[in-house]
């Protein structure tokens, strides 16, 4: 097993190999210090594992993902970069990196990310991981329940409504006016688009909507 490191400064270079000899893994390790070496390597032997600087002499940029999985698409690659992780990491793990590690972890985190990979599996800090799962959570689908557009209040108002609670009571439960009990209820079937108590019903049933 060949892991790859690639990396312009030597200080780097040889300490990931150190850190990598005190991790016990059966592999060979391969130091180089331009992405052209990189490619020639990749076009002679099996890498199993690239340990790759984003800013190398002769490949500076996320492209580098692309010619390295299009010679060996199973190599695992871990981006080693002292660039901000919040800026870089998530495009270059969505380009098909396995892994992004800053070079300002740990001797620990940085045994982490190497085994991690090296076993197959992605990894990304803590940091990186929260940055994810905001990205995605903006993405996420948003409902197309019209139930969704109503306030607190024309909730508790459109409960008591389908309970059969008439107006001059729900004011009193509400401590509300009435006349401000029948304008939440005229939001309330705007909103809906229902013109009856009948239709608010039906609508509740299409949408499937719970009521408390």
């Amino acid at each position: 097993m060949n892991i790859l490191i690639a990396d312009d400064h030597a200080i780097v270079r040889y300490g990931l190999a150190k850190i990598i000899s005190g991790i016990d893994l059966a592999a060979n390790t391969i130091l180089v210090d331009s992405f052209n070496a990189v490619i020639q390597h990749l076009d002679t032997q099996q890498i199993k594992m690239l340990i790759l600087d984003i800013n190398l002499p002769g490949g500076n940029s996320i492209q580098m993902i692309d010619a390295i999985k299009f010679r060996q698409p199973d190599t695992h690659i871990l981006i080693f970069s002292a660039y901000d992780e919040r800026l870089y990491a998530l495009d270059y793990l969505q380009a098909g990196a396995d892994g992004y590690l800053s070079k300002s972890a740990t001797e620990e985190e940085t045994k982490l990310a190497i085994r991690t990979l090296f076993n197959g599996e992605k990894y990304m800090s803590a940091a990186t991981r929260q940055m994810l799962l905001q990205k995605l959570s903006k993405h996420q689908p948003k409902s197309n329940s019209p139930f969704d557009t109503l306030s607190a209040r024309e909730v508790e108002v459109m409960n008591m409504l389908i309970k059969g609670i008439a107006l001059n009571k729900i004011s009193e439960l509400l401590n509300l006016q009435v006349s401000t009990v029948s304008t939440y209820k005229t939001r309330i079937f705007h909103k809906l688009q229902v013109e009856s108590l009948i239709g608010l019903l039906d609508k509740i049933k299409l949408y499937e909507t719970v009521i408390q």
